[in-house]
């Protein structure tokens, strides 16, 4: 299943009333990758996301997982796992008890209520009733619950919110890491620097329409974002005059910085430090820096607006 397109949405369109908060889009999601849904507040995700899982009815356009709709799957917990916002749950029950009712309710064994437990970092708060969970524990929670039945596709809604800088890192290695078994992973997030770092694929949408689909690095290098490397050096003449002559066909960007170091665009880390070092120039520092999908981001969607 790894590489193929399991969810596909084409040409949706959700019409209320006076606003039309869908329209006629179309993108596909591969298994096996994480791919991050991005757009400004009012742009249509959650709506398009409640589609995808049944929730909202289409005015036009079909929204599929693995070929069918959502509401004509079998079993749909075991193919589908999903988390559109906080988790909630009677504030008297324990997470483990709360799971426990789920795994009940849709013929799972209880055992995987303490197996997504472990899963997503709960088992030292499996007792705790929820009452006391705080909103990382309940994001916590709402993943254990949507990974109760081992689902291939997971759909998640702003699942950062509420986590601390350490909770964010443990989202990210568990989204890479379930990609990685072949599951199909789609997210939207307004954190756009944490989505550069966990995404594999974008999907672009300012007011209900597609704006960019692609591999994140594909979608930087379309708007001529590319990586750039900074280079630290006692000798940032020298150096500057060694770049300019590093090739007849290439020339460098090189852009003096506030701080003294320089800034290289056209060039890897790896050819900058050739040229240094046959230049005989001493470095104190050689970082290459991603392209930012922020600025790519406002750049596509400047002066779309959201809400309609």
């Amino acid at each position: 299943m790894t590489g193929g397109a399991e969810i596909a949405v084409h040409g949706l369109s959700k019409q209320y009333r006076q606003l039309r908060a869908v329209d006629n889009l179309s993108f596909s999601v591969r298994s096996g990758r994480v791919t991050g849904f991005l757009g400004p507040n009012g742009a249509g995700k959650t709506t398009t996301l409640r589609m995808l899982l049944g929730l909202v009815t289409p005015s036009a356009g079909t929204a599929t997982i693995g070929g069918q709709r959502y509401v004509d799957l079998t079993d749909p917990i075991r193919h589908v796992g999903a988390v559109l916002e906080a988790s909630s749950a009677h504030r008297g029950r324990t997470g483990r008890n709360h799971l426990r009712v789920i795994c009940r309710a849709a013929g799972l064994p209880v055992t995987r209520a303490d197996e997504a437990l472990a899963l997503v970092g709960l088992t030292p708060a499996a007792k705790r009733k929820f009452k006391g969970y705080s909103l990382g524990m309940r994001q916590r929670l709402g993943i254990a619950a949507a990974m109760l039945g081992d689902p291939r596709v997971l759909v998640l809604d702003e699942p950062a919110n509420g986590l601390d800088p350490e909770g964010i890192r443990w989202m990210r290695d568990l989204l890479k890491a379930l990609a990685a078994e072949g599951r199909t992973i789609l997210v939207s997030s307004h954190l756009l620097s944490e989505m550069q770092q966990l995404a594999d694929d974008v999907v672009i949408v300012a007011a209900g329409r597609l704006v960019r689909q692609g591999p994140v690095d594909e979608v930087l290098g379309s708007m001529g974002a590319a990586a750039q490397v900074r280079v630290r050096t006692p000798e940032p003449e020298k150096l500057a005059t060694a770049l300019a002559g590093f090739h007849a066909e290439i020339k460098p960007a090189v852009t003096p910085l506030p701080d003294g170091a320089l800034m290289v665009s056209g060039l890897d880390a790896a050819q900058v430090g050739h040229v240094a070092f046959t230049a005989q120039v001493e470095l104190h520092e050689l970082t290459s820096e991603r392209a930012d999908l922020e600025q790519v981001f406002l750049q596509l969607t400047a002066g779309k607006a959201g809400i309609r």
